[in-house]
């Protein structure tokens, strides 16, 4: 256990706490026992416990973060390093990559239950379901999910100009003297084409110049280590998510034949759509229903994007089509806080109330005709009017 304390220790060191996102925030620390963080690989989960635990400063011995990936685990059981950790006065245990433990729901149970006073912070993959793991942790844990960086985030992070978040309300309502605002400061479209080739994670502040290589070994990790620690599947059908994800990346957004994937990967309907399933809870793929409340994961989806516009870059074998990096834009900013739907006038229906068409500035709103609570999202346009708002400024949402 000196080893883990040691280890925990020496990463707490190098934490910098220069930049915090507002996500840290929005959690309930203090009042919640046992507090579970899910998201995709690089969406920066670990530098955020870490933060926390860097801000929280308890006492030497006190606190502990264990990675459930590392080797001591091969040898040693989790319940028994939290039982250890309770009894010299542990208070607050934060375990990294609980999916690669392989009992972890249960022991986190058995911990939670025979340890009153020991608060717990777990992290893991953006495909973890409490409802399917093995101890019943969904009525004692409180989920958050953390997402990859903002537009403002992204901004914010290199230290360029700090904004606060709008709701969707005032942006729809105040987008211009919003716009006339912050356009003082800066010029936001400066930025906005590093943005979309690699801002999304921030592990670009390492090396933009391999952004794209890192991002594609990423999801190539999620592909061989994440999903079979989780659903279990063969690496037979790793292979053909593969190969999906390749057919998709080249055709995305596309309202999807399933017929035509299943002869293309040789397998059958019900296993396409349950493959892209996989690939959006892994943060690689958004898929848009006519109708998002009650469906199932039978029903296949009416559009398909990748989940951000880094992955056209990364993915996709010529430059990327200008539509659909706006599109992938504005679904990425929009959906961690939105219901969005499919809609056929525009492009998207948020939390069925507004209708929004994403275009290039110059371009009329022919789609949106007659159509109540209707926006343009304009890209290319520094400050909007009326219902014509400026697509950057979607990237304030959160």
């Amino acid at each position: 256990m000196e080893v883990l304390f040691t280890k925990y220790l020496s990463k707490l060191q190098r934490t910098s706490t220069k930049f915090v996102r507002d996500f840290m925030h929005q959690i309930d620390w203090e009042r919640n026992r046992l507090i579970g963080i899910k998201g995709a690989r690089g969406a920066g989960k670990t530098t955020l416990v870490l933060q926390y635990l860097k801000q929280a400063a308890l006492p030497t011995g006190q606190s502990l973060y264990v990675s459930l990936d590392d080797l001591y685990f091969s040898a040693h059981r989790l319940y028994d390093l939290g039982e250890t950790f309770v009894r010299t006065g542990g208070k607050l245990l934060v375990l990294d990559e609980v999916h690669r433990y392989a009992n972890w729901s249960q022991e986190i149970k058995n911990l939670y239950d025979d340890f009153p006073d020991l608060r717990i912070v777990f992290t893991g993959s953006s495909i973890m379901h409490l409802e399917r793991s093995k101890g019943d942790l969904s009525r004692r844990a409180v989920m958050y999910h953390l997402h990859g960086l903002s537009f403002r985030e992204f901004l914010q992070i290199q230290q360029i100009v700090s904004w606060s978040a709008v709701s969707l309300p005032d942006l729809l309502n105040d987008h211009t003297q919003l716009a006339l605002d912050l356009t003082q400061t800066i010029k936001p479209l400066a930025h906005w084409n590093d943005y979309l080739q690699y801002g999304y994670y921030p592990y670009f502040l390492e090396n933009k110049d391999v952004y794209a290589q890192k991002l594609t070994e990423t999801i190539q990790l999620s592909l061989e280590l994440d999903l079979p620690a989780v659903y279990g599947i063969s690496y037979a059908s790793v292979d053909k998510l593969k190969q999906l994800l390749v057919v998709l990346a080249e055709s995305v957004p596309m309202k999807p034949n399933i017929s035509k994937l299943s002869e293309t990967l040789n397998t059958s309907r019900a296993l396409v759509v349950e493959y892209m399933h996989y690939l959006e809870e892994l943060g690689v793929l958004m898929l848009l229903h006519r109708d998002s409340f009650g469906i199932t994961r039978l029903q296949k989806p009416e559009k398909v994007y990748l989940s951000h516009p880094n992955l056209q870059y990364a993915l996709h074998q010529s430059r990327p089509d200008t539509g659909t990096l706006r599109e992938s834009f504005f679904l990425s900013q929009v959906r961690p806080l939105h219901k969005v739907e499919y809609t056929e006038k525009g492009d998207f229906k948020l939390d069925r109330k507004v209708t929004v068409e994403v275009r290039g500035a110059n371009k009329n709103r022919l789609q949106l005709a007659g159509i109540e609570n209707g926006y343009v999202a304009a890209d290319g346009l520094e400050v909007g009017y009326a219902d014509k708002i400026p697509l950057w400024m979607f990237g304030l949402l959160y």
